[in-house]
């Protein structure tokens, strides 16, 4: 039996999935807590989908997070041109 002082680290796949959780439920929060978190975001994508309205951050959740840089890609070129020029003009510098 493992003594009540000692803590064990989690591996590195639980690490992963409960990174992932929270930055999906950062994702799809009401747009006050995702544009408070996008002080914060790693870097400008981020921060730029963490800005964006409620229905567009849930759409890139259910269709593209997690899944690849295809599926981003692939999700961005399906938006409507507003969306894919603000991304390009705050993210890509354009």
């Amino acid at each position: 039996m493992r003594d009540a002082t000692q803590h064990s680290e989690p591996s590195a796949y639980a690490s992963d999935v409960l990174s992932i959780s929270l930055e999906r439920r950062v994702l799809t929060a009401p747009d006050t807590i995702a544009r408070a978190a996008a002080r914060y975001a790693a870097d400008s994508e981020q921060a730029w989908m963490l800005r964006q309205p409620h229905a567009l951050r849930r759409s890139f959740a259910a269709q593209a997070f997690g899944r690849g840089e295809t599926a981003e890609q692939i999700w961005m070129l399906q938006q409507a041109d507003d969306v894919r020029d603000a991304y390009v003009r705050e993210v890509l510098g354009g």
